[in-house]
């Protein structure tokens, strides 16, 4: 199986207790699969990972798993601190019938080059199955540099990565560094990245708007050149879905669409009141809000 197209970055829904509501994670799942997503990865950042148990993480990890029954795959983020911790989740994901899982690096022991061959050549080589890269520098403090990826695409099932660097030419300088051996996955500019040979997206704004996401990849590659205008249109929303409160932002979008998923757990808290304002103009031009 490979990995191509637009990937949500799933919210995790919690109750008005502030529990995993695994209901609501199934009306969720359905609901983007009949939008026409191409994949799904929950436990990411997004995904509010280090804000749950560890019994918390295999309870959304199975959900998602059953609920999907291999109609599109599933991608599960098994990021630790600790390598062997990050071996056991990911050993656990594949036990669940995962595609695949994402790891981002170590987030606080600022590891060196060394240090990050290690700890995810001992993850890759745990496992049967494709572990997707995550480079996110803005929030783990670590950039996985062109070079560095591409020694570890030379190990085997390490052979996808999701840059959110929002460097654009750093796709160009990936697959010159890889030699055809990662697939790269936009983290943020998925129409520029596209054209630079990214061949999918890894999208929060596809928790709120899955059908535009997945539309402007496929209007992209197809060669029609709609995919432009479509992001265009959505670029308002990638905007105000990044940045600091990301979480915060989506889950609130979630609500004003139709699809809530409570509030992101402390110490996040919910959206200020004028970001609200901002973000329900934005999904009001894009006609996405929910009828009243």
């Amino acid at each position: 199986m490979s990995f191509r197209g637009s990937y949500t970055v799933c919210v995790t829904p919690f109750d008005a207790e502030g529990r995993v509501d695994l209901d609501s994670l199934r009306r969720y799942v359905d609901w983007q699969i009949a939008e026409g997503v191409h994949g799904l990865i929950p436990l990411g950042s997004t995904g509010e990972f280090l804000s749950l148990t560890r019994d918390e993480r295999a309870a959304v990890a199975e959900t998602v798993i059953t609920q999907t029954a291999g109609r599109v795959p599933v991608l599960i983020g098994t990021a630790a601190e600790w390598t062997d911790e990050a071996v056991a989740l990911s050993r656990e994901a594949e036990s669940l019938g995962a595609d695949g899982v994402m790891l981002v690096p170590p987030y606080y022991s600022s590891p060196t080059e060394a240090e990050l061959v290690a700890h995810f050549t001992k993850v890759a080589e745990a496992l049967s199955i494709p572990v997707m890269l995550y480079n996110n520098p803005f929030t783990a403090n670590v950039d996985l540099s062109a070079a560095l990826v591409g020694r570890l695409s030379q190990v085997d099932n390490i052979s996808y990565i999701k840059d959110t660097s929002k460097n654009v030419h750093r796709v160009t300088e990936l697959l010159e560094a890889c030699q055809g051996r990662m697939t790269v996955f936009a983290g943020y500019y998925p129409w520029e990245s596209y054209l630079d040979g990214a061949e999918g997206y890894s999208s929060v704004m596809s928790n709120i708007a899955p059908r535009l996401s997945a539309d402007m990849f496929t209007r992209t590659v197809d060669g029609s050149g709609e995919g432009r205008a479509i992001y265009l249109r959505c670029l308002p929303l990638i905007n105000a879905l990044a940045g600091d409160l990301y979480v915060s932002a989506t889950k609130a979008a979630m609500g004003m669409v139709g699809q809530p998923m409570g509030d992101p757990r402390p110490p996040r808290l919910p959206l200020p009141e004028a970001k609200r304002a901002e973000l329900h103009a934005i999904l009001t031009d894009l006609g996405l809000l929910a009828e009243a």
